[in-house]
């Protein structure tokens, strides 16, 4: 991929971000489970909730290669923090291929500019990647949508203003997902209105702290029937709808990934260097130094990956083979580049005053979201066998 000028200015103005305001401090936030509104008030100055929204909504009208080298650079930093941003983005991206217009115009001028959050909600307590296994309910009752059900590990969920949820609206459909409609699900942010329960605290988790993740309780929640992602005609047509935003978002976690291989990359060798053992610097060690031959084989390896799977989603093309490629290669990569990573930093590397455990705490997530790794296989095997029959 050629990276443009334009590019290159964006990814290095976000670069100098993640040095200045954000390195320094992560670990610190990460630990106490803060959510950094300073950073995304930062964020949001620079424009970057709207990366890829148009021009004529107010965002900057960049491709999805772009946003994918933006995700990298945030994720090598802190890797809540491209959380925060995907809800946003999957939302974004959703309401501009399939809402109407009045959404478009309703929605993503304040999705550009971070005055609206955004979450995705779709998981529930007993589906995950069995997405036609769902059981929330919308039934229509004059000119409303009541919604009955129960969401599970919704990102952004107590500060989002709007919610992207997937609910089924004719149970009795086959196949199930011709039965399920998408919804721009509207609420107060930190609230709980009639209807919907959003327990806080939030779920409680192992690494990707800073950033809620919570429950949605829907008990007769009332929502307009112009929620309907895409008005009349989107009526049994959440399952597509949700499934393009999944995709968009496998590329998302893939440069997430690339960014905590990255940082658990660049922290090894900087210790690799400092740290002496039997008289020169471990970095002069063949058994690190193998080591550090793979976490970087793995990294730009991770980064070739997502960046032509951004670039061949963003030309309009059916992309699930290389999203799948991407998000299940460099996740892997951050996984195991964490790990090694650790073994490096030998003792400090188990010590919460250093990065190396952040790392080895982040990274598991990525390996089961938008769709586990175990899912990413099969789409690529079944896509592959498809290509070649």
């Amino acid at each position: 991929m050629t990276v443009t000028a334009e590019q290159t200015e964006i990814v290095a103005a976000v670069r100098d971000f993640v040095d200045r305001d954000v390195v320094p401090v992560a670990s610190r936030l990460e630990h106490d489970d803060e959510y950094p509104e300073t950073m995304v008030e930062t964020m949001r100055t620079m424009g970057l909730f709207g990366t890829t929204i148009p021009e004529e909504y107010g965002g900057l009208g960049l491709g999805l290669d772009t946003y994918a080298l933006i995700v990298m650079e945030l994720s090598r930093g802190w890797v809540t923090l491209s959380g925060i941003l995907n809800g946003s983005f999957i939302a974004a991206t959703m309401i501009r291929l399939h809402g109407t217009e009045e959404q478009r115009r309703r929605y993503l001028p304040r999705l550009a500019s971070g005055e609206l959050r955004s979450s995705f909600s779709m998981t529930e307590p007993h589906a995950g990647s069995d997405v036609q296994a769902i059981r929330t309910m919308a039934v229509r009752e004059g000119d409303e949508y009541v919604l009955t059900g129960q969401k599970l590990w919704v990102t952004n969920g107590w500060r989002s203003g709007i919610v992207m949820l997937l609910a089924k609206t004719d149970p009795q459909a086959e196949p199930a997902h011709a039965g399920m409609t998408g919804f721009i699900v509207e609420k107060e942010p930190e609230t709980s209105p009639p209807g919907l329960t959003i327990p806080m605290p939030g779920l409680p988790k192992l690494g990707y702290k800073g950033v809620e993740s919570t429950e949605l309780v829907f008990d007769g929640f009332r929502t307009p029937a112009s929620s309907v992602l895409g008005g009349g005609d989107g009526v049994g047509q959440g399952f597509k709808y949700f499934m393009s935003g999944i995709e968009v978002g496998r590329v998302n976690v893939a440069a997430r990934g690339v960014g905590i291989a990255r940082a658990a990359l660049d922290d090894a060798l900087a210790y690799a260097r400092e740290r002496e053992a039997f008289g020169k610097p471990i970095a002069g060690h063949q058994a690190v130094q193998l080591m550090l031959a793979k976490m970087a084989t793995r990294t730009e390896a991770a980064r070739l990956l997502t960046v032509e799977a951004a670039r061949k989603k963003a030309s309009g093309d059916r992309a699930d083979l290389e999203a799948g490629m991407a998000k299940f290669f460099a996740t892997e990569a951050a996984q195991e580049n964490a790990l090694d990573c650790m073994r490096i930093h030998g003792g400090y590397g188990y010590s919460t005053e250093y990065r190396p455990e952040r790392y080895y705490r982040d990274a598991p997530l990525l390996l089961i979201g938008e769709g586990s790794n175990e899912i990413q296989q099969l789409i690529i095997a079944r896509r592959l066998l498809e290509r070649t029959a």
